[in-house]
């Protein structure tokens, strides 16, 4: 068995109160620390990542000191989880999706009252992309566990237990590989064609030569997020890092083949200006609310409908629109911050200190305000409905012509406009666009 190595996330959480974000990070440390002294008195070797580093030291810290046949274990308390828990791995793996279910299944044979959403891609994140699984040089997976407040030290008990059944049997399964000397070679598929050159599998990820990237007008040289791999005299990178900029991956376990597309029906150059059409039909946005919530059509069931009408009359791209309202919505399950029945799916202001945020009759004008400020920020267009956006007049007039650049402005989550794209990418490929 190799060695496991384990580290808790301290992300912060928007909305949560100081003291209920202390409360979070106590418990997901005492659990660590249950976890680490149950797998030590099974002989186990651990090593705990100290709570002092940021998030990409940890990372550095692990590839400093791990070997090819350790493993590496993120707990995270997120409010965005607050409905169960999920273990995340890198999307296209095969190997680390099974890895992924080792451990679940673990953890649900030791806790079955658990409320489990599953084992999940990490594209399917806010951010599109977890760095912990991306990033780490050995097997990584990261689970975010919902909240504990009504648990109790049986139940305590029995999740340290799930968790370490799990992790032993991870280890297991990945020290028991005896890699080739090399990586094994895997086939390219570009638009349909075989590609010249040949990639390798690394843990189970693709890798595609950098000098295909550079043929795709890409160059991942100046990220130092990104890892890069040296074999043969050729320099590899994750063909899945190919995704965020708007590429089509896939991954053929059976002829052991990635699948790259650059030839979409879709403009991949404009897919992040706010001004333009939108691609999808109602009856797709109306299945990806429902596969995301399955309740979220029962008070709004034209939701989809109004995006594409209101969007479409602006020039405005309505599926933008729709992905920003999941993304603040949380699929409209909406939140403390706003409620229902103030059809505001935005986060709209108001112009009166006095109100917490803009409210609106209806969910039609309540989308007609969004598309609107929308509008404001990208175009400098007239408006051709009449204004019902608060603060219409308070933008400057096309200053965020793209998605990225609402983020500081719309939001003061300086990444708000990477998690509109990482939900917009979400929408594309589940109906085939992307």
């Amino acid at each position: 068995m190799g060695r496991i190595f384990l580290w808790t996330g301290h992300a912060k959480q928007p909305g949560f109160f100081c003291a209920q974000k202390v409360a979070a990070t106590e418990q997901m440390v005492m659990l660590r620390d249950g976890i680490v002294a149950e797998l030590r008195s099974r002989g186990a070797e651990v090593f705990v990542v100290p709570d002092d580093l940021s998030l990409s030291n940890s990372i550095q810290w692990i590839n400093d000191r791990s070997l090819p046949t350790d493993v590496a274990l993120a707990i995270e308390n997120s409010s965005d989880c607050l409905q169960g828990t999920s273990i995340f791995y890198i999307a296209n793996n095969a190997e680390r999706k099974k890895h992924a279910e080792l451990l679940s299944l673990f953890l649900i044979r030791s806790l079955p009252q658990l409320n489990s959403q599953g084992c999940q891609p990490d594209t399917v994140t806010k951010m599109g992309r977890l760095a912990f699984c991306r990033q780490a040089n050995i097997p990584s997976l990261l689970i975010k566990i919902g909240s504990l407040s009504n648990s109790n030290s049986d139940f305590d008990r029995q999740m340290t237990i799930g968790l370490a059944d799990g992790l032993i049997a991870w280890s297991r399964e990945v020290a028991n590989f005896v890699p080739n000397s090399s990586y094994p070679n895997i086939d390219i598929e570009l638009n349909h064609q075989t590609y010249e050159e040949r990639g390798i599998l690394v843990n189970g990820n693709a890798y595609i030569p950098i000098d295909l990237c550079d043929r795709l007008g890409v160059d991942f040289t100046e990220f130092d997020d990104i890892r890069l791999v040296w074999d043969r005299g050729v320099v590899y990178l994750k063909a899945i890092e190919l995704r965020d900029r708007n590429f089509s991956v896939t991954w053929d376990h059976l002829s052991q083949t990635v699948i790259l597309r650059s030839i979409l029906s879709i403009d991949r150059d404009r897919i992040d200006c706010i001004m333009g059409q939108g691609n999808t039909s109602d009856v797709q946005m109306m299945i990806f609310l429902k596969a995301n919530n399955e309740n979220a059509l029962d008070k709004f069931s034209d939701l989809p409908k109004i995006y594409r009408e209101e969007g479409t009359i602006e020039g405005v791209n309505y599926d933008i629109a729709f992905c920003q309202m999941c993304l603040e919505t949380d699929f409209l399950r909406f939140g403390e911050s706003f409620q229902f029945s103030e059809n505001n799916f935005a986060n709209l202001g108001s112009v009166d200190s006095s109100e917490h945020l803009a409210t609106f009759p209806d969910p039609r004008l309540g989308v007609r305000a969004q598309i609107q400020h929308l509008k404001a920020y990208a175009s400098l267009e007239p408006l051709v409905q009449e204004v019902v956006d608060p603060r219409f007049y308070l933008v400057r007039r096309g200053v965020a012509s793209k998605v990225s650049q609402l983020s500081g402005r719309w939001s003061a989550d300086l990444s708000y406009g990477n998690r509109i794209m990482a939900m917009l990418r979400r929408l594309y490929e589940s109906t085939n666009l992307l």
